[in-house]
């Protein structure tokens, strides 16, 4: 159901994306400390959400769906709004691209594979990657507003590596698991496409 708390803090995740985006065009510094904050605090309903649904029996596959959803949505428009006012860039590039592509591999495999009704939980480490993803996104959202003796922008970059080399392995390993399925011929056919 729509209204159960879990599914509006989910849903709280996605209509906090236009506000962040908004919150780039401001004058720095209030700029960067504004989106950390809506960024944040998104960050924190989507730590609420998994627990209270669990906690309160509010587990559904609205959740299911929309969690991840509103996760990937969250990062991917932050992180492009990072490249737009330059606080990606350079080598830092690559990294991102690495993140952005694995979430598009993962939700297109979890989409196959819910057709097949092969659920695919996620890992331990990808709950690690996630984490240090968004420490590290922070980071680079607070940017030259950030601490002076704190060398911010370079713990956001490095996070950033890290979180990359960590999404290729979590990509891997669910591309791993799930491609005994994407490979398997269709029942009743040759499991080619076409008459």
């Amino acid at each position: 159901m729509l209204t159960t708390v879990p599914n509006l803090l989910t849903l709280s995740r996605i209509l906090a994306i236009p506000a962040l985006i908004g919150a780039f065009y401001l004058s720095s510094p209030l700029s960067n400390w504004l989106v950390f904050a809506i960024f944040t605090a998104a960050g924190i309903t989507d730590i609420l959400d998994g627990y209270l649904a669990r906690s309160l029996g509010e587990e559904s596959g609205l959740g299911r769906f929309l969690d991840p959803v509103a996760d990937k949505l969250l990062v991917a428009a932050t992180l492009l709004m990072l490249v737009y006012v330059g606080r990606i860039g350079d080598w830092t590039i690559l990294p991102t691209v690495v993140i952005l592509c694995r979430e598009i591999l993962v939700s297109g495999l979890r989409e196959f594979l819910a057709e097949l009704r092969v659920s695919v939980p996620v890992s331990r480490v990808a709950k690690w990657k996630t984490a240090v993803q968004m420490v590290a996104i922070g980071f680079l959202i607070v940017g030259e507003a950030g601490w002076e003796p704190i060398p911010v922008m370079e713990i956001g970059r490095a996070g950033m590596w890290i979180a990359a080399l960590v999404t290729m392995y979590t990509g891997y390993d669910y591309l791993r698991a799930g491609l005994q399925h994407v490979t398997a011929p269709a029942a009743g056919g040759d499991g080619r496409d076409g008459p």
